[in-house]
């Protein structure tokens, strides 16, 4: 798995001497100097003066290393956080543009009302190979449909397909961008998002990120009158340019996002704004026909190795209930939960 410059830091060398080993080496090369030189041997002892001169010369080489690495405004307990990207961090690649068909392939045939959805996955990745990029360079997906037809299943799948995480972020429990893009400190939720937090855990620098109805992302106002909106806080992410060199409001320094895969869901463009809307051009979805239905409860089915017959009468379920439009894909999966519950409840004597 390729590894990418993450975080625009310079770790120290490991080995890097303390302040003692650096004192004590100070001290045997003034020894020594002061020999060279011919001093008489009772010299050689170390004066208050000789010492305190050693310890300064001590603690500035080592605050310059500190300057040097572009962490010595954090903490201890971050710097040593920050140590997973010692090496950089994996991507996961789509070797070939064989590779990138079969993803397509798979999402298609598991969710073909996602079409338009899966054929801009397709296209982008087949261009990322084609560009010998180390991993695919997705742009920003806003996908806009009915609710219940399946767009955060799609997400999922996506991440399954791509081998890497998939970091779900409901808006409507998140209504400030702080859960994205993190807090700086002297809030008292002060921390890194979860975007950059679930890369720490995985060290995988191009996760699927999927932020689930955009659109009802509320405004916070902080005490002071600053708002602090979601869409807002992703506009940096969503460009690449700037996504290359994000800085986090919490550890200061930069971070390579470039290479996450955003998708965003929505059920319509209304209270997103021009800026967001640039960055991520709305792809429309239809409701679910009572075909496709019918073909997600046979293919869910059969994964979960259910007879045939426990099928036939969830797909007997769908056709009864009118219009068709009133069936979600939420409502299939707990039909098929509730026969899977039926099936394994023990039996009793």
């Amino acid at each position: 798995m390729p590894r990418i410059k993450f975080v625009d830091v310079r770790f120290p060398d490991p080995n890097l001497p303390s302040a003692y080993d650096i004192e004590v080496r100070l001290k045997k090369f003034l020894d020594s100097f002061r020999e060279r030189i011919g001093s008489p041997k009772f010299d050689y002892a170390l004066s208050e003066a000789d010492r305190l001169k050693i310890k300064r010369r001590s603690a500035a080489y080592l605050s310059a290393v500190s300057r040097n690495s572009g962490m010595d405004h954090l903490d201890p307990k971050d710097r040593a956080r920050l140590e997973v990207f010692r090496n950089g961090a994996q991507v996961q690649p789509v070797e070939t543009e064989h590779r990138a068909d079969e993803v397509a392939s798979c999402l298609h045939r598991e969710m073909p009302w996602m079409a338009p959805a899966t054929e801009r996955l397709w296209h982008d990745m087949r261009a990322s190979v084609r560009n010998g990029d180390p991993a695919p360079f997705v742009r920003p997906m806003l996908l806009v449909g009915p609710p219940g037809i399946g767009k955060s299943h799609w997400s999922r799948l996506l991440g399954a397909q791509l081998s890497v995480p998939t970091t779900i972020i409901e808006a409507t429990g998140e209504p400030a961008s702080f859960a994205v893009t993190g807090s700086q400190r002297g809030w008292g939720s002060a921390g890194p998002g979860k975007v950059l937090e679930g890369i720490m855990a995985s060290q995988i620098a191009n996760p699927v990120v999927v932020v689930d109805e955009i659109e009802k992302a509320g405004l916070s106002v902080s005490t002071k009158g600053q708002s602090y909106d979601l869409s807002q806080g992703l506009l940096p992410l969503l460009e690449r340019l700037t996504a290359q060199s994000w800085s986090c409001p919490y550890y200061r320094v930069q971070f390579d996002m470039s290479w996450i895969t955003w998708v965003l869901t929505a059920n319509s463009v209304n209270g997103l704004s021009e800026p967001f809307l640039s960055r991520c051009p709305p792809t429309e979805l239809r409701a679910l026909t009572q075909e496709h239905q019918i073909g997600f409860a046979e293919r869910e089915g059969a994964r979960r190795v259910l007879p045939q017959d426990a099928i036939d009468a969830v797909k007997d379920l769908i056709l009864a209930i009118e219009p068709p439009h009133n069936v979600s894909l939420r409502s299939v999966i707990r039909m098929l939960d509730a026969v899977e519950q039926t099936m394994n409840r023990p039996v009793l004597h």
